[in-house]
């Protein structure tokens, strides 16, 4: 009979059918001399035990299985020695078979889930770690034969693993041990070699030992939970003796996330993770694609739902959907059309009225340049003083302009006054743009807008009223028209324009002269955006309809009293106004001169809507700066560039083909309302009574219809309101323009522009009062109270809004909050870029 062996390393004979011998376990038990001898065992055990073992390929079962092995050597190696006697032999077999029965068991539970996970059968043998020798510890080599195999390394001071510093991770107990002799080297047929497999999912820092699997085991008390991160840590050698449930357990956990790698390889989890790596290859390829399309999905569907809160914005009433039937287009008292309406057709140029030219040179519509009483003051040869300046124009725009200097000596031919600065014309002409678009500038778009320009006498016949302060006022004309009056504009015709010091100094700039000036990268992306427009209504002019409408309220709530509730809240970081609030009322943050400075240095959100939409910057035209109780709303501007970036960053991008619809007069629904917020010189000044109340009336003008049911109005599309370069709080803001919609009856989309700190915080307030059933009257009753407290301090109070209302609502009592009431503070927000 051949000498006494260990029983592990039988055991791992058995399973791998291969010569698989761990020095560090066999040390003093097997003489140096007892190679023959094991390989005796090895072929009488072979026979009758590789074709019962052959099949158990999980990871999992292998792992389990061998740690009891080195558990049940362990054991055996203080009662079996070299010299030990064949009963003493036997009796120690016996106590070993309980094991391999429970091992046996184990087994077969494997198979079965593998085979309700419709997995391969094992195809090829699989490989155990290798456990080099050291004087200090054991460092497991990698073994490609399995997947998602996990290395622990070796740490350079021969020390025990540390516990790893991730927070979240159930940690699963082993031992790594020792030896204590260097030389016995048994030599196996399972690869050595340091070749790395690009599968191992753990290359730690602080090297481990670390168990595969989780177990529900008494001996293993600490489980990882689904989800969670492994972390090894070292603890006194236990026996480890699997619970055979442990296998179903593990089919009722989704995934179970392994360590993250150093170098952020992707991870295998869930079966796939137990599953030997030639069986995982041998999946179907249309398997495989299904699953990465489901967790690409679930992962859309997270990012998504954490890009915005509250109603789904899909919920929110749009036009043309929610909009009432129009009535039939006509002229009234307070609304001017300027166009025939009996001949109003769906892709026609509507046709101008009158047909003949209306001359006006009065305080109450637009001087004209073609106007006979637009004189311009010469001295000729006779004595005479003044010319007819349209003469002067048409004689200047009918020659040819092959260069920005030919465009700078004909504005000046007329503005004969003027000293203007044309640099930034002149860059974008010589090194803005390529050849072939200089070409086209020159020989086809500018012809075809100087020909707008003199055709003006028979494009815009009627004369064209101011939108005064204090009225009540609409005014609609055709897109035409309003390429025709951008075209002069342009080229600088519009008389009595260009100083505040004269009749219209109330009124924003027209003449694009300051926009030629200088060598700013702002001038060179608004002209590229601005000569797109016209490069677009030359090719193909479009044959809408746009309306201008001047709303002056007289009276607004009493804000105290209100009993309306809250209206619905979509709140987002992503997106814009623009693209995202599309058949909304959408808000442009406005300076009280309509544009602000879309002709000049300005490029904040309503310079940068002008540009894109740029029939909006004709009504600079004809409308007075805005009261406190007034707004401009425009319906049906067209979009005709894509852009990117904001102020210095804003660049031009491509050409827009917008394809918002039509309402019943030939309208893009799309429609704009211009109100202008407050420029707060201290911080604490906007938490003042009167500021908030004129900021809610403001709000309230821009978002009232009062001819108009509420179901048929759509929700308001806004954002970050005045809290740019107006020093306006943002959560202050929110509430403001939140509670003037509830109370108009609208519900808000609202674009934090990147805040997402912003959304959380509005959106929980939000819900809060809503739980709460918190009336627009109750809000503005907290707000009020907040601003007696602020009146106190000088600074800034270390006391939050937001936390003054949940105090409030929660105790429902006037005492004042401590500063620990809440995280937030009064202190303005980092201003996002889409906000002024």
């Amino acid at each position: 009979m051949p000498p006494p062996v260990s029983l592990s390393v039988v055991c791992l004979i058995i399973l791998h059918c291969e010569v698989v011998v761990f020095d560090s376990v066999v040390k003093g038990v097997v003489s140096p001399s007892a190679g023959k001898d094991l390989e005796y065992v090895c072929e009488l055990d072979s026979d009758t035990k590789t074709k019962q073992k052959k099949r158990a390929t999980s990871s999992f079962a292998e792992s389990v299985l061998t740690m009891n092995m080195e558990t049940c050597s362990t054991d055996s190696q203080s009662h079996v020695d070299a010299g030990c006697d064949l009963h003493e032999t036997l009796e120690i077999e016996k106590s070993s078979q309980a094991v391999m029965t429970d091992n046996d068991k184990l087994l077969e539970s494997a198979k079965k889930c593998k085979e309700q996970n419709d997995e391969p059968e094992d195809q090829t043998q699989t490989s155990l770690p290798i456990c080099d020798e050291d004087t200090k510890g054991i460092t497991y080599k990698e073994t490609p034969g399995i997947i998602d195999a996990h290395v622990p390394v070796e740490p350079s001071n021969g020390e025990k693993a540390t516990e790893s510093a991730s927070p979240d991770a159930k940690l699963v107990k082993m031992t790594c041990m020792s030896t204590e002799m260097s030389g016995t080297n048994l030599s196996s047929s399972v690869n050595t070699s340091n070749t790395h497999n690009e599968d191992v999912e753990m290359r730690p820092a602080s090297p481990a030992c670390k168990e595969s699997l989780p177990s529900n085991s008494p001996a293993c008390p600490d489980l990882q939970e689904p989800g969670s991160r492994v972390d090894p840590m070292v603890v006194e050698p236990k026996p480890l003796v699997p619970n055979p449930e442990a296998v179903e357990d593990i089919k009722d956990k989704d995934e179970v996330t392994p360590m993250e790698t150093d170098d952020k390889e992707e991870q295998n989890s869930g079966a796939d993770a137990f599953v030997p790596e030639n069986v995982v290859e041998t999946e179907s390829e249309s398997d495989q694609t299904q699953v990465s399309s489901s967790e690409s999905k679930q992962v859309s569907v997270e990012q998504k739902e954490q890009e915005w809160l509250g109603t789904p914005i899909k919920e929110l009433r749009r036009m043309p959907q929610c909009g009432q039937s129009l009535p039939h287009l006509r002229a009234t008292d307070n609304h001017k059309v300027l166009i025939r309406t009996d001949l109003l057709k769906e892709g026609q140029v509507p046709l101008p009225y009158p047909s003949k030219y209306r001359d006006s040179w009065d305080d109450m519509t637009v001087k004209m340049p073609c106007s006979d009483k637009n004189l311009f003051p010469v001295e000729n040869e006779d004595g005479s003083v003044v010319q007819s300046r349209w003469d002067l124009i048409r004689s200047a725009l009918e020659g040819e302009c092959k260069s920005s200097l030919d465009i700078k000596d004909a504005i000046l031919s007329y503005n004969t006054a003027k000293r203007w600065d044309f640099t930034a014309l002149n860059y974008l002409c010589t090194e803005g743009m390529e050849n072939e678009e200089v070409q086209h500038l020159f020989n086809v778009t500018l012809p075809k807008m100087m020909k707008l320009v003199l055709n003006t006498p028979k494009i815009c016949t009627q004369p064209i009223p101011l939108l005064k302060t204090r009225m009540n006022q609409s005014l609609t004309m055709s897109q035409e028209q309003i390429a025709c009056l951008l075209a002069n504009a342009f080229f600088c015709t519009f008389p009595r324009r260009n100083s505040r010091r004269s009749e219209y100094g109330n009124y924003p700039e027209i003449n694009f002269y300051r926009l030629f000036e200088g060598s700013s990268s702002r001038k060179i992306e608004k002209l590229k955006t601005l000569l797109c427009y016209f490069r677009r209504v030359t090719e193909s002019m479009p044959t809408g309809l746009v309306t201008f409408t001047r709303q002056s309220l007289s009276s607004f709530p009493k804000w105290e009293s209100s009993k309306k509730q809250l209206t619905r809240l979509h709140i987002t970081y992503k997106g814009t106004i623009e693209d995202d609030g599309y058949g909304m009322l959408q808000v442009d943050f406005a300076n009280r001169l309509v544009g602000g400075g879309v002709t000049g240095m300005g490029l904040v959100q309503e310079e940068i809507r002008f540009i894109i939409n740029p029939e909006l910057i004709v009504s600079r035209l004809f409308t007075e700066a805005l009261d406190h109780n007034e707004c401009l709303i425009i319906t049906g501007t067209e979009q005709y560039s894509e852009y990117s970036g904001y102020a210095e960053s804003f660049k031009w991008k491509a050409n827009h083909k917008d394809e918002i619809p039509r309402d019943g007069w030939e309208r893009r629904c799309t429609e704009i309302v211009a109100v202008d917020a407050l420029k707060y010189r201290n911080f604490m000044e906007q938490f003042q009574p009167e500021k908030m109340i004129r900021e809610l009336n403001k709000a309230y003008c821009g978002f009232m219809r009062p001819a108009v049911n509420p179901e048929n109005l759509s929700a308001v599309a806004t954002g970050n309101w005045g809290c740019g370069a107006f020093g306006g709080d943002t959560r202050l803001k929110a509430l403001l323009q939140l509670m003037a919609a509830s109370e108009a009856g609208r519900d808000v989309a609202y674009f934090t522009f990147g805040d997402e700190e912003l959304m959380r915080d509005v959106n929980a307030l939000y819900k809060f009062l809503k739980d709460k059933c918190v009336t627009v009257g109750t809000l503005y009753f907290y707000l009020k109270q907040y601003s007696n407290v602020v009146s106190k301090h000088f600074k800034r109070p270390n006391i939050s809004l937001y936390g003054y209302i949940y105090d409030k609502v929660n105790t429902n009592t006037d005492p004042e909050p401590s500063p620990s009431d809440s995280n937030l503070t009064t202190a303005p927000s980092p201003c996002p870029a889409d906000c002024h």
